[in-house]
């Protein structure tokens, strides 16, 4: 059972205050839980190793598809693999952060990997901001939580220009570097978690600006402008797959423009391998067995409850539980039905002692660093909850 500890909850208003907008689902119940999952620090640090172990092992399946030339294998378009490979063998493309989706960890479950959102993760606001807020506004102890995102993305920015785990040398490096910061028009969340980022970067020391993905222009042989400005560093919280199935023109000027070293993107294409739950199952050919995973195909598992995942979806959408012989026990269909599935042994998630169901989101930037719960029902979905820590 998972153990919770009851807060009063933040206001709208303070939530508001703290630039947090989103605080309230469409059936005019609050996102933000009010309580806290109550963790042992023990707990807390297995979270961190396993996070670290993953990333290693993410590594070695991304080198293994691309050596192997898999990546139709896995769902990537075919009009992203030149670009991804660019990006993966140039040091300067740096995986800005991910987010690592993770049953068990609490009340005696293991750990076990169920995804990685490596390129478009979103809950970091909640994670690295609200959390640490609802400790705060309670009279708690506020470093009671394993919760260091914002300053892992402040250490991160800097080896954006030092390449390597030593960062001392950023402040006589960084000089004059231009970072563009891009969300789409209308979407408050994705909006806010950029201007986030964005000020992270600007507390760093870059020079930044804010720009909507509309008012920006690219050109494959002189790089990213926005208001006739160039700029070498732009983040898009704009998902990869989504450019290269929606904006096919958009992905081959990113590739012109990454070729021809005119900009660098965060994050970088090389994490679309990541984000595809396709890696899955090339994680569990490479580690068989490995207690982090669970076992995973491209078809239904024999004899045994599987879940059956897009290799690029959202919000629980057109993901179903089956049970052993293949039938629909739980979810339906939904918008990525036309995706390539694939399909992971089923791991029940931890509960309350109201049936609702717990998953940890784990961030890593450069190392594991910091955790945030969702509660929902079996299939976590856009109508689940976000629920803060304290480590005890």
């Amino acid at each position: 059972m998972v153990t919770l500890r009851p807060i009063t909850p933040l206001t709208t208003d303070y939530l508001e205050s703290l630039g947090f907008e989103w605080h309230t689902d469409r059936d005019e119940t609050p996102y933000i839980a009010d309580s806290l999952v109550s963790i042992t620090e023990a707990e807390a640090e297995a979270y961190y190793e396993a996070g670290n172990e993953l990333y290693d092992m993410f590594i070695e399946a991304g080198e293994y598809v691309i050596e192997n030339n898999l990546f139709h294998e896995i769902g990537i378009p075919f009009n992203l693999v030149e670009v991804i490979k660019e990006s993966w063998e140039n040091d300067v493309h740096w995986h800005l952060y991910g987010r690592f989706d993770l049953a068990g960890g609490i009340d005696g479950k293991p750990i076990k990997l169920l995804e990685f959102n490596a390129d478009t993760p979103t809950a970091l606001f909640e994670t690295a901001i609200v959390q640490w807020a609802m400790l705060k506004r309670n009279h708690m102890e506020e470093s009671a939580q394993f919760n260091g995102v914002y300053e892992a993305l402040l250490e991160n920015f800097k080896r954006l220009v030092t390449l390597q785990e030593d960062v001392s040398t950023f402040e006589e490096r960084y000089e004059g570097w231009k970072f563009l910061f891009t969300s789409i028009r209308g979407n408050s969340e994705e909006e806010n978690t950029v201007r986030l980022l964005q000020h992270i970067a600007s507390e760093v020391g870059y020079e930044t600006e804010f720009a909507y993905i509309d008012e920006v222009e690219f050109s494959g042989e002189e790089g990213i402008f926005y208001h006739d400005e160039q700029y070498e560093l732009w983040f898009k919280l704009i998902p990869w797959e989504d450019i290269a199935l929606e904006e096919s023109d958009l992905a081959m000027l990113l590739t012109q423009i990454i070729k021809n070293q005119k900009a660098i993107i965060f994050n970088p294409a090389y994490t679309l391998l990541f984000q595809s739950k396709g890696i899955l199952k090339i994680l569990w050919n490479l580690y068989p067995n490995h207690p982090l995973l669970l076992e995973t195909s491209d078809r239904p598992l024999e004899g045994q409850m599987c879940v059956a995942k897009p290799v690029f979806g959202r919000e629980g959408e057109s993901v179903r539980i089956l049970d052993e012989n293949g039938n629909t026990i739980e979810g339906g269909e939904g918008d990525y039905d036309n995706h390539k599935m694939i399909y992971q042994a089923y791991t029940k998630l931890p509960t309350d002692e109201e049936g609702a169901h717990y998953q940890a989101g784990l961030f890593f930037a450069y190392e594991s660093c910091g955790v945030g719960f969702r509660k929902g029902g079996k299939i976590l979905d856009n109508m689940s909850k976000f629920v803060g820590h304290v480590v005890d």
